[in-house]
């Protein structure tokens, strides 16, 4: 149960395994890699919610990356049909398996990760060899502030990852954006890789800052 992973509801997070990214501070790395094994099948997780009417009005879905899966549509239809309203975590390198989503309704707030500057972004995300999707993720953007459904942008700023001027190339990419939370990187066990460390509060003010120049709506997560 979570009061803070869908924001104004009572939720429960259903985590999906696998991602095609690899980013070094993700804090949910060996469930992205597949090497953690299901903890519930699909029909515990009904039959859990199903006893759970009246005490949630939430599901967030999260992975990993949920868009992999291409059964999600009819997950959360399911999650729908019981009365639940539905969030969705997703890293926008799926854009097609997103308008499907949005298309049918089946998700009434979209969490979107941008993981920096476009320039910079197959390297933050852990993908420096691979062939550049950042056209995948630049459509996915234009699909979710163009589609009706409520959203937001979100980017875990690391210190090592992020300057403060790709804050400047990252408001113009978004600009006019419904809302957009820098997330103040937190180090944990399962992070992948060692010797990444929080930005201090005078550099996460200043990137929010630049990015107020271009989305009306700029908050910072996880910094007191």
């Amino acid at each position: 149960m979570t009061l803070l992973d869908f924001p104004g509801h009572v939720a429960c997070t259903v985590f999906l395994g696998g991602c095609d990214l690899r980013c070094p501070f993700c804090h949910n790395y060996e469930l992205a890699t597949g090497k953690v094994p299901p903890m519930m099948e699909e029909e515990e997780l009904f039959a859990f919610l199903a006893k759970r009417k009246g005490l949630l009005d939430g599901v967030a879905v999260t992975g990993g990356e949920p868009c992999l899966h291409r059964d999600l549509p009819e997950l959360l239809a399911r999650i729908r049909e019981l009365g639940f309203v539905v969030k969705l975590d997703t890293n926008g390198t799926h854009p097609d398996m997103l308008r499907e989503i949005l298309e049918r309704g089946l998700a009434d707030y979209v969490a979107m990760d941008i993981k920096n500057s476009p320039g910079k972004y197959t390297f933050t995300a852990g993908m420096a060899a691979e062939p550049d999707f950042v056209s995948a993720v630049r459509e996915s953007v234009r699909i979710l502030m163009e589609s009706g459904t409520d959203y937001e942008f979100r980017t875990t700023v690391v210190d090592e990852l992020h300057e403060v001027q790709d804050f400047e190339e990252i408001g113009r990419w978004i600009r006019g954006a419904k809302r957009y939370f820098l997330q103040c990187f937190t180090d944990r066990d399962t992070v992948p890789y060692g010797g990444l460390s929080a930005p201090s509060k005078a550099k996460m003010e200043a990137c929010a800052a630049i990015a107020k120049r271009y989305i009306a709506d700029v908050q910072i997560r996880g910094m007191d």
